[in-house]
């Protein structure tokens, strides 16, 4: 099974990528994993990359599809793949088409998390965690029982990831509007876009996106 999963930072695809990897033996693919891998390797394309980078350029879509094409072919994908930000626009989405054909594959599902993007924005920029045992908690649905200390580690320290806070998050969304968002109705006009309520409880949307793949 070969999929996709859409929405924008902070929608919960990972989490439900990690559900998908245990209940299905699917394997998470992230681009950015599979470009350091294949750099740190020192496999032809990842030797392409690695110069590229050197020269301050983004790496080329072509060199992406070149990763992804030495990686799904490992045999841990055997049993399918979930993509993780690729592709990001359409000539990425029609490159992913020309490359699984092919191999004769082809996607299964792309399946966006729709999410209502303020309350996310909320959600995302009010969590913190402890800076000596990691134990998360947020400004409005989780705080400590005690104001400024950690519930296990009695530590007073707390950090906050650059990429939650709310200024970053809205550039985020505003990227992914521009880039991603347009990719949608490509993959409506195949036939193989659907939706699940991201705002749902975790196990809800476990439940939507397995009776999608269910089809």
């Amino acid at each position: 099974m070969k999929i996709i999963l859409l929405g924008p930072p902070g929608a919960g695809k990972g989490t439900q990528a990690k559900r998908l990897e245990e209940a299905r033996g699917l394997i998470q693919l992230s681009t950015g994993d599979m470009l350091r891998a294949a750099v740190k390797a020192g496999t032809p394309v990842g030797l392409k990359a690695k110069a590229v980078m050197a020269e301050g350029k983004l790496v080329s879509d072509e060199i992406v599809i070149d990763i992804i094409r030495d990686r799904i072919q490992q045999p841990d994908c055997i049993k399918g793949f979930i993509l993780d930000g690729f592709p990001r626009t359409v000539p990425q989405a029609e490159a992913l088409d020309k490359m699984l054909g092919e191999f004769g594959w082809k996607l299964d599902s792309v399946i966006e998390m729709v999410v209502d993007e303020a309350v996310m924005v909320e959600r995302v920029a009010g969590r913190f965690t402890c800076a000596k045992c990691g134990q998360g908690y947020h400004d409005s649905f989780k705080k400590p029982a005690k104001d400024g200390v950690c519930d296990v580690c009695g530590g007073t320290e707390f950090i906050r990831r650059e990429d939650d806070r709310a200024e970053t998050m809205q550039k985020r969304l505003a990227e992914f509007h521009a880039q991603t968002a347009p990719i949608l109705p490509y993959y409506k006009s195949k036939g193989i876009l659907r939706h699940v309520d991201g705002m749902a409880a975790i196990d809800d949307v476990t439940r939507q996106i397995e009776a999608i793949l269910a089809e």
